[in-house]
């Protein structure tokens, strides 16, 4: 019979300093049960003068630490998302005004790296007269070929932001806004007001059509402002 008798030395895994935050919590498990495989070889070829009791103790207790230190770099990596964020965009022209609202916009925050970013159907954009809503989709953006419109940036000031202090916060945010398939950089301002478990998010800055190589008929070019006024409005919710 083999005795039992303490380990040598404590046992450390400096490969978990090394670990980025997981996604998800079924990434988390997967991950968890691979160390857990590993440390039950490790443990049984190295320490195999250990009894089949003491050799369980202490993987589990090693396992539980892995596991917390996993849980804990992915509660740091909580984001901020919604499927429901609102977009409006307005034109006022001596012969016309035109407004058109987006209920089902997708955008995320990540409150560490200050990573936002927006998904838009244009489709899903709603005008007061159905005729105008048909020449936006099939004249205008092209909708069939350009499905969406996507916006990847960083708030840059992302330190100065308190998410777990309730507040308006001032967001300066640069990324690439694609709009017709066609990319530019833009740089705008914002808020970012922080409530329990949510931050409403806030912006409004012009649009100029022809920039994205949007083509306005001649007939309808008086009617349709040369910048267009964009306002966004999203309710972010924490995982």
């Amino acid at each position: 019979m083999f005795a039992d008798r303490s380990l040598p030395y404590p046992i450390s895994f400096p490969c978990l300093a090394r670990f980025r935050p997981i996604p998800n919590i079924l990434s988390t498990m997967v991950l968890f049960n691979a160390i857990q495989y590993i440390l039950e070889k490790s443990l049984f070829f190295v320490y195999q003068p250990l009894t089949f009791k003491l050799m369980k103790t202490r993987l589990l207790s090693v396992t539980l630490i892995a596991f917390s230190v996993l849980f804990f770099g992915q509660a740091q990596a909580q984001k901020y998302l919604t499927k429901t964020g609102q977009i409006t965009f307005y034109s006022e022209t001596p012969l016309e005004t035109i407004q058109a609202d987006n209920r089902q916009v997708n955008a995320a925050l990540d409150p560490l790296s200050g990573d936002f970013v927006f998904k838009v159907l244009i489709k899903s954009f709603q005008f007061e007269k159905a005729l105008m809503q048909e020449h936006f989709n099939e004249n205008y953006m092209e909708s069939d070929q350009y499905p969406n419109s996507t916006f990847q940036g960083k708030v840059t000031n992302i330190s100065q932001i308190d998410f777990n202090k309730p507040g308006t916060y001032d967001a300066l945010i640069e990324g690439d806004l694609t709009i017709h398939n066609i990319t530019r950089k833009i740089s705008e301002k914002g808020t970012f007001t922080v409530e329990s478990g949510v931050v409403k998010g806030h912006s409004k800055f012009k649009v100029r059509p022809e920039d994205y190589e949007i083509k306005i008929p001649k007939t309808v070019m008086n009617n349709i402002a040369e910048v267009i006024e964009v306002t966004v409005n999203v309710e972010l919710n924490r995982l």
